[in-house]
Order: structure tokens, then sequence, then C-alpha cells
């Protein structure tokens, strides 16, 4: 008789005392730096938040948090151990997003439109959400910039649309805000400190400006003009990477939103980002449905929705761009 060993690597365990509430205890102290703020936002009372702290600083025996500090600062072991547990939090609120039932099996037919800035990774994911719920449903996707998606639910050829809000109310369309996305200030890296500083850049390079049949182009614009800031009429750009790649390459600087400087990842390495050097102002993300739609469908898609982005997007900018936490976020509606 012959036996096989099979050697079977065993993986290591949490150490006892490390809970999913204790990290999501964690994540909120150092986003809030104030107990009672943490209280809140978590919903536990201020003594329950000071042992949780207490239960996972004791399991990983380091001291995450400067106690005596006020508002409460991150050790250099909390600022190491925020961005794993970041992490951690980001995949397992994804999972809950995938495993939330949406009521759409009655459905038998639904079009759909979503903005072209979530096209990469969070659109498809979506779709396949929604292709789980709808059991017998005729489904139709386009992705599109918003001008476009707005005008075909205007039009009440699409059922529910993703969309950047124009600020303007289309009748028989009812808005649902999902995110709030800051405008930023992008260029070539190193073309900031070259120049002397983000206003001499803006003073000697060429602006590329968005298109201007698309909202962002309009709204930049338009917030320009509000400033009494006036550029020479050199660069248009329809395509949103084209005008990435053209800052990539010091052609000129740009304003964009955070959203879709994520979209651009592949050339982060060549760019740069700041805030704005003048008043800041920020796009909202809408969903969009007739009015004659039940009110729970479109409820359900955008509560999804704020999940998918939150994790899928608005985490991973947090991470590489911490100023803009606060200014980026979900909205409720």
């Amino acid at each position: 008789m012959f036996f096989e060993y099979v050697h079977v690597q065993e993986k290591p365990m949490l150490t006892k005392g490390v809970s999913l509430r204790g990290l999501e205890v964690f994540e909120a102290l150092a986003e809030s730096g104030s107990v009672a703020r943490t209280a809140e936002l978590t919903g536990l009372s201020q003594p329950a938040v000071s042992q949780q702290m207490r239960n996972l600083e004791t399991a990983l025996g380091v001291e995450l948090v400067d106690h005596g500090r006020r508002p409460m600062m991150l050790t250099p072991a909390g600022r190491a151990f925020l961005s794993r547990a970041k992490a951690v939090l980001r995949e397992l609120r994804l999972a809950q997003s995938e495993l939330t039932v949406m009521d759409l099996a009655h459905l038998a037919v639904l079009n759909l439109g979503v903005i072209d800035d979530f096209d990469n990774d969070l659109t498809p994911r979506l779709v396949t959400m929604l292709a789980e719920s709808m059991t017998r449903c005729r489904f139709k996707l386009i992705t599109a910039p918003s001008h476009e998606i707005s005008e075909e639910i205007r039009a009440r050829r699409l059922h529910l649309a993703i969309a950047a809000s124009s600020g303007e109310v289309m009748p028989g369309v009812v808005e649902y805000p999902l995110v709030r996305d800051p405008y930023i200030f992008v260029c070539a890296r190193g073309a900031a400190q070259a120049a002397g500083g983000i206003e001499a850049l803006m003073r000697e390079a060429p602006l590329l400006r968005y298109d201007r049949e698309q909202v962002v182009g309009r709204q930049i614009e338009a917030h320009l003009a509000r400033q009494k800031l006036s550029f020479p009429e050199r660069f248009e750009i329809g395509a949103h990477l084209s005008l990435m790649t053209l800052v990539s390459r010091g052609v000129g600087w740009a304003l964009t939103t955070s959203l879709q400087y994520m979209r651009a990842g592949r050339m982060h390495d060549r760019m740069e980002v700041h805030p704005l050097p003048f008043s800041p102002f920020a796009r909202t993300i809408s969903l969009y449905a007739g009015s004659d739609w039940t009110d729970q469908v479109p409820r359900d898609v955008a509560r999804t929705m704020r999940m998918l982005v939150s994790d899928m997007v608005i985490g991973p900018a947090w991470a590489k761009l911490p100023w803009l936490e606060g200014d980026l976020k979900i909205l409720d509606g």
C-alpha cells in the first residue's frame, strides 16, 4: 500500500481581537480625528469606540493613534495600517454590494445610459449585477458623454440614465444625486515647478479645453468667466483620454474632475494634480429616471451605484489624493 504525502500550507489566521467593527471604527477615527464624531458615524457610544480601538491596538501590539493629541493623529504604524484596512473594507463592501438583491425580476425591458467616465471597470460590474436581477428582461445599454445621455433620457429613449447634471430641470424626469465630483488642476509631472508655480504655468502654457458641447466643457468655461479668467483659444479636445495624453506630454495644462482623472490611470506617472488655484467648484453625477417609472427601481439602482462608486473609484482616489477626502464624496438622495 502506498501513501502520498501532500503538504498543505496553513494560511495565517487573523490575530484574535482584530474585528470588522474594529477596522470600521479605526477608519472612521482616522478620518474624523474625534471619538465623538466617530461615535456619530458608526452609531456606537463614545466608550464603545474607545474600547474598539483599545482591542484593535492590543491585538496588533502597536499604537495606531496618538491618544494624547486633539484632534487625534495617526502614528506611523497607524498610517501604514490604514491603507491596508481601507483596502480590506473596500473589498468587503464591494462584495456586499454584489450580494444586494435588486427587485428587477418584474421588468420586461430596460434601456440604461451611463456616462463614459465609468466604462473601464464600474459599468461592467453594474451591468453584471443588473443582469443577475433581470431574469426575463430585454436590456439595452449605451455609454456616451453626459450631454448625449441627457438628450436620450429627455427624449424618453432611456428609462434610466447616469450622467453629470447640467443643473437644468427636465420635465417628466426625476433626479437622484449620486456623487459630488470636484474639479482639479492637472499638468505634466514637474511642469509647475519648472514654470515657477501653478499660476506662472497658467500664464505660460496653453489651456487644453474640453469640447464645449460637453457638460464638463460648459461648466469649466462658465466658472472661468465667473472668476474673470481668460485664456487664449488654441486647443479644444473632445475625447477625454486624448486631452489627458496631451497634458501628460507637457503640451499644456487642464481643468478636469477627480473621477475623470482616475479614469486616465495609465498616464498618472507622467502627470501631477493640484487643488484649483482659484475658487473651487464641482459637478454632480446623478441618476435620472422617467417620472412614470416605479420609484423603487431607480432608488435600488442609485443605491447600488453609490456603493460601487464609493468602493471602486472614491476609495482609490482618496488613497492617491488624500486632500480630496470630504470633497469627492457620495451624495444621499
